[in-house]
């Protein structure tokens, strides 16, 4: 091998390490072995919510562990496929594709064993809001929501929307989405805040220039342990029809639900399922995301008085996406850019998700 590719194949190696020992493989493997114990008792699911708690954990355990050992087999290959490549004059391009390959799933695991913190590893809620700017912002909005979903898509999760308010000309009013996978919420958290686009307006008549802004809320799934209690008494239920884009019912039956939060104000709407019951149940899991992040930041905001922590707001404006009249997306708390904005727009995050992930980190230590 070249010196280069040599001291790169290393590199991989030497980086691949580090990760393993801070997830530790004999520690997962223990742990799996637990689980398996548990998940083959009879009486497991005497208690299904525990059952489902331990099948989950099994799963995300045992895909860990594959993960491993597929990274570390193919970084050992690695220098078994440059040498036959220069034995045989040919394979010199694959073995390039795979060391690329394995830099970049390397570096996405890398930076997932720096998401510690208490949500961290649980699926994520999206919200998606128009902001200033008209009938551009709901476009920009619906550009945001598909951004996200094809992210989600190409990572292989599965996403479930479950409310879409639609404006009247064009795009959205706002959105509700669920990115189902371990780590979302870690990941997509660093997407919170505000985002705004410059482009030449394609719904001016006078092609000017216009700028416009969507906000962008990411939340933890609850899960049961949580005691998240809403009393019955506290919420507000109404029914009422979906509606798709221009406000057209797509619904016979008022299948789509509204709840309100009395207390807080917080209003949350799901119209996703033909059920009334299944989209109740939808809208309260999103309304007890809302209130664990409420509660949430409540605590943040009483150590904060105390000195005992940094800023939990990263501001508001936080990453710019300028069509006109140059074309370059760049995150404002990272200075990370990208000069294909229609590339980022088609769900190319990973590379704003790790530096804002890196940013975080960087910030919390010398917060502390």
């Amino acid at each position: 091998m070249r010196p280069e590719i040599s001291a790169d194949v290393d590199d991989l190696d030497a980086t691949l390490g580090t990760i393993e020992k801070v997830m530790n493989p004999g520690d997962l493997e223990e742990r799996a072995r637990e689980l398996e114990a548990q998940a083959s008792d009879p009486e497991l699911w005497d208690n299904p919510d525990h059952a489902q708690t331990v099948t989950s954990e099994l799963s995300h355990v045992q895909a860990k562990l594959r993960k491993l050992r597929d990274l570390r087999q193919r970084v050992s290959d690695l220098p078994i496929m440059y040498e036959l490549a220069e034995e045989e004059g040919d394979g010199l391009e694959l073995a390039d594709e795979e060391r690329e390959a394995l830099r970049r799933e390397i570096d996405a695991l890398e930076v997932t064993t720096m998401l510690s913190g208490e949500y961290d590893s649980r699926e994520a809620v999206l919200n998606i809001r128009s902001g200033a700017g008209g009938i551009d912002a709901a476009d920009f909005a619906e550009k945001l929501m598909r951004m996200y979903h094809r992210w989600a898509e190409k990572q292989g999760h599965k996403v479930d929307i479950y409310d879409i308010s639609y404006a009247e000309e064009a795009g959205i009013k706002s959105a509700t989405m669920v990115i189902h996978g371990e780590y979302m919420y870690g990941q997509l958290s660093v997407e919170q805040g505000t985002h705004r686009l410059v482009r030449i307006s394609p719904f001016d008549n006078q092609a000017r220039r216009q700028t416009s802004f969507a906000e962008v809320e990411v939340l933890p799934v609850v899960e049961t342990t949580d005691h998240i209690d809403i009393p019955d008494s506290e919420v507000r239920v109404d029914v009422y029809r979906s509606s798709g884009p221009g406000g057209q019912s797509v619904n016979t039956t008022d299948s789509a639900v509204r709840l309100t939060h009395i207390p807080t104000g917080i209003v949350v709407t799901c119209q996703n399922e033909k059920s009334q019951i299944q989209n109740k149940a939808s809208a309260m899991r999103v309304l007890q995301a809302k209130l664990l992040e409420r509660k949430r930041q409540e605590e943040q905001a009483e150590l904060d008085a105390l000195g005992a922590g940094g800023n939990a707001s990263w501001g508001n404006q936080m990453r710019s996406y300028v069509l006109h009249p140059y074309q370059m997306v760049k995150d404002l708390r990272t200075n990370f850019e990208v000069n294909d904005p229609q590339k980022v727009l088609d769900g190319d995050i990973d590379g704003f998700l790790e530096a804002g992930i890196r940013w975080r980190m960087a910030k919390e230590n010398q917060d502390c």
